[in-house]
Order: structure tokens, then C-alpha cells, then sequence
């Protein structure tokens, strides 16, 4: 249905040239032995410098169990494919917590049905009332009558399953 469509994820997202700069020289400030790759313990310093958090273990733990086994650690190429699908992802979320705001008018941190009526009259003013209802009721997985951040971006990262 709406969700399925609209909460396609963009293609691929490529790095300014500034950018792409900031995250070489990050690497190679964590790459303090000059090995040519990072270890685990280098990998969580660098998203701290990037992104300003910690990774978790489960997050470490995936990126580390893509790495090529003829190497020790993530190699340059491998960290910059890693951390463009990280800022694309960080987009693409920002992208889905702007529209859930433009959505909530009353700022409460929810959508009701009225909400997404008023929303829906503006972008499709043709589209039957039921179909707004069905949507609603679609996104709103706890059937409680508001609808989440969480639900809203649930919807839209996965659509009508």
C-alpha cells in the first residue's frame, strides 16, 4: 500500500569530496600503527569520531565478521563502503523523522487519525476516507489509537508485509 512506495530507500548516496577526505584521514588517525587496516577497538573509536557514539558489541561484531579473513581488521576500502551505507542510513532516518514531524502539527510525539487525515488531504485530496482509515490502522501495530515514531518508521522501512 502508501508505505510499501514511499518508504523505498534512495539508491545509493555518494560522499562530497570533503567528506570522503574526513573519513580517509579518520582512519588513518586510527590507523596510529600505520598497519593499513582497523581493529575492532579502532573501528569503535573512528564511528565515535564520525557519528558521536559508541558502537554496540552487536554492531562491532557484524561489521568485524564481514571483514576479508586474509586481513586483521578492516581495510580503508572496506571502512569507506562501511561508513557511506552508515551516513546514507543516518539520511534516509532523518529524511523518515522530518516527514513524521511534518505530520505531528500538535508537536505530542505521536499521529493520531486525524493527523494523518489532515496530512493525507494535502498530498492526495481524492483518496477515499477508508483508505486513510486502512493506512492508519495499517501503521498503528499496537492498535492503540496513536501512532509511534517507532510504528511510523517501521512503515516506512518496511512497508506492507
Amino acid at each position: 500500500m502508501f508505505f510499501s512506495e514511499a518508504g523505498t530507500r534512495p539508491r545509493t548516496w555518494e560522499a562530497s569530496p570533503s567528506e570522503h577526505k574526513k573519513w580517509v584521514e579518520v582512519f588513518r588517525a586510527c590507523d596510529e600503527d600505520n598497519k593499513g587496516y582497523l581493529s575492532r577497538e579502532d573501528f569503535k573509536v573512528a564511528v565515535v569520531m564520525l557519528f558521536g557514539y559508541k558502537p554496540s558489541k552487536i554492531e562491532a561484531d557484524a561489521v568485524m565478521s564481514s571483514v576479508n579473513p586474509n586481513t586483521s581488521g578492516l581495510t580503508l576500502e572496506e571502512f569507506l563502503n562501511i561508513i557511506r551505507k552508515k551516513k546514507e542510513a543516518q539520511l534516509y532516518r532523518n529524511e523518515i523523522r522530518h516527514i513524521f514531524t511534518a505530520f505531528d502539527r500538535h508537536y505530542r510525539g505521536y499521529l493520531t487519525l486525524e493527523d494523518f487525515q489532515k496530512a493525507f488531504k494535502q498530498v492526495a485530496p481524492k483518496l477515499p476516507e477508508r483508505i486513510t482509515l486502512e493506512v492508519f490502522r495499517e501503521v498503528d501495530r499496537d492498535s492503540d489509537g496513536h501512532v509511534s515514531f517507532k510504528d511510523f518508521e517501521y512503515a516506512m522501512n518496511y512497508g506492507q508485509k
